[in-house]
């Protein structure tokens, strides 16, 4: 029994070694200040199509992001979900 158990193990954990590296390709980042809704709604994550938008028309009506926390001036748009795409967030 307890051998048995053992081998579920050690192929469980055989299994996840070969997923990781899928797991630790690099995050492609983005620029919202260049981007279009889409690509944004795209890239990030807890992001979709209409509080993309929303960060395009705060961008058109305020200028460029010179920090990636201004984001949450957007509606919508929340310290957790910068938090969340921090790596994928860029504004220069």
């Amino acid at each position: 029994m307890q051998i048995r158990s053992t081998l579920k193990i050690a192929a469980l954990v055989a299994g996840l070694a070969v997923m990781a590296p899928s797991y630790a390709a690099e995050v492609a980042s983005i620029n919202v200040n260049t981007a279009s809704a889409e690509e944004i709604a795209t890239a990030l994550v807890g992001v979709g199509l209409a509080k993309a938008e929303a960060i395009v028309a705060y961008r058109e009506a305020n200028g460029a992001f010179q920090d990636v926390y201004e984001l949450e001036n957007v509606k919508g748009i929340g310290a957790r979900t910068i938090d969340r795409n921090q790596d994928r967030i860029r504004v220069k």
